[in-house]
């Protein structure tokens, strides 16, 4: 594997120029240049297999999007107070693909700056500054986001919950409080939630919006029971909230059933907010919601993006949702993770470590775990699978709040044949552990510092 090396000066000159907060993958650090498909290759030409980057929604390097963006670049990159078809055309697109009632578009740089202007937006339309969000969720890197975010707040370096931030549970069926995938769990997770939101609006911090990714992405790939998105929204309505579908690492098609993982679950938000996969890399963001939000936004103070909504980023996300349509992404999500998880779950009869497989098309996790009757997180052995897997050309990560769980999030050009190599990989460097373990008569320690990569 190729690496930069702890001397090498691409590391020493990173190391001193750029913050030291910011982290890199893998005990040896990747050197990636190019990226095609589901692949990169790094400087000397070794091939990946990228199981974790849902940026590059459509494929690294995609020609298509590429195309899009060099012609637009050549004639034209301006802002929004210019009149310009291919934002309105893009407007006029991505809208057609949510319900009925979201309508109105707003474009941003980023998820994060989305998730900012939703909440923006329904603060203006309520008046109230409360926010509810749920335990160990993550919407972004502002200010007020990490605020709202229990992933960042109650992490390292954090500054715990604030007085107008409302937590409500995470429906974990795997190792929650309340286990199992019934309506009855759904039930359980939804009435702390209404206990949380009913006893703040009685000492006069009623929310003003709740916000949720349909499915839990930084806290390990969670799929909640069926009802419960809908369930938390409708919670939320009867304080007067305004209910935040997050879909910054969920949307587009990546759930395979529907466009949107919110609708998977059945869920009505008034606001949608959407990144990462939305430019295929380059930085786009969007935010949908209804006329009745968008009229109370427009309060006199003007809302202006220098960049949000360019013709160059209207004409890639153009580009992005035309790939998805004509090669059929969805569809290809739903059949490939479904022989994805297949897959995994095979391997789950194998090895005890695996305690639970779940996702959704190509959003996916396993859990790696100690024990199967306690449940207890197994973060050593998943850093190790995740560092033995990139040896062998094989690109993962780990997340959840113990680190203990794989995500596999892939390009959606992710193939049959790749999510083969995936498990294949995952079954070699399990059973090559479980040997060496079995040969020392020890078992893999356990260590925090371990991890071996950001949230991505």
């Amino acid at each position: 594997m190729t690496s930069i090396q702890p001397g090498g000066s691409l590391l020493t000159r990173r190391r001193r120029l750029l913050g030291p907060s910011l982290s890199l993958s893998y005990r040896e650090p990747l050197h990636i240049v190019r990226g095609e498909g589901a692949y990169l290759y790094d400087a000397d030409g070794r091939q990946y297999l990228d199981c974790v980057n849902n940026v590059a929604h459509v494929g690294h390097a995609h020609p298509r999007v590429v195309e899009a963006g060099i012609a637009q670049m050549r004639l034209l990159n301006t802002n929004t107070r210019y009149l310009h078809e291919t934002v309105v055309a893009y407007a006029e697109r991505l809208t057609a693909l949510l319900p009925g009632h979201l309508e109105v578009a707003y474009f941003t740089n980023s998820g994060s700056e989305a998730n900012e202007l939703a909440l923006r937006l329904a603060r203006t339309a309520t008046g109230r500054p409360d926010v509810a969000t749920v335990d160990v969720a993550y919407h972004g890197n502002t200010q007020r986001l990490v605020e709202i975010s229990p992933y960042k707040f109650n992490g390292p370096g954090g500054a715990g919950r604030r007085d107008d931030v409302q937590v409500v549970p995470l429906p974990d069926p795997y190792r929650g409080r309340h286990r199992g995938a019934g309506a009855g769990v759904a039930e359980a997770y939804l009435s702390e939630s209404r206990a949380v939101l009913d006893e703040r609006a009685a000492a006069g911090h009623a929310a003003g919006a709740v916000i949720a990714e349909a499915i839990p992405s930084v806290a390990g790939q969670i799929v909640p029971p069926p009802g419960w998105l809908a369930g938390l929204f409708d919670a939320g309505r009867a304080h007067g909230a305004v209910p935040i579908a997050d879909e910054v690492q969920v949307g587009f098609g990546r759930v395979g059933a529907d466009m949107w993982a919110f609708g998977a679950q059945g869920a009505r938000p008034d606001i949608v907010t959407m990144g990462k996969p939305i430019g295929n890399g380059h930085p786009l963001g969007a935010v949908v919601t209804t006329r009745a939000i968008a009229d109370a936004f427009a309060n006199g103070m003007e809302y202006f993006n220098t960049f949000g909504g360019n013709p160059v980023s209207a004409a890639i996300g153009l580009a992005v949702l035309g790939v998805i349509a004509d090669e059929g992404l969805q569809e290809h999500a739903r059949v490939t993770g479904a022989r994805l998880l297949g897959g995994l779950r095979e391997l789950q009869a194998d090895h005890v470590s695996i305690g639970d497989v779940r996702g959704v098309g190509l959003f996916v996790g396993f859990e790696l775990v100690r024990d199967r009757a306690t449940r207890d997180p197994h973060a050593a052995l998943a850093s190790e699978l995740v560092n033995r897997a990139a040896a062998r050309g094989v690109l993962l990560s780990t997340d959840g709040p113990d680190h203990n769980v794989i995500k596999i999030k892939p390009p959606m050009v992710f193939s049959g044949g790749d999510a083969d190599r995936l498990v294949e990989t995952v079954d070699a460097v399990l059973t090559e552990l479980r040997s060496s373990q079995e040969q020392a008569g020890t078992a893999l320690g356990d260590s925090r510092g371990g991890r071996i990569d950001s949230m991505s």
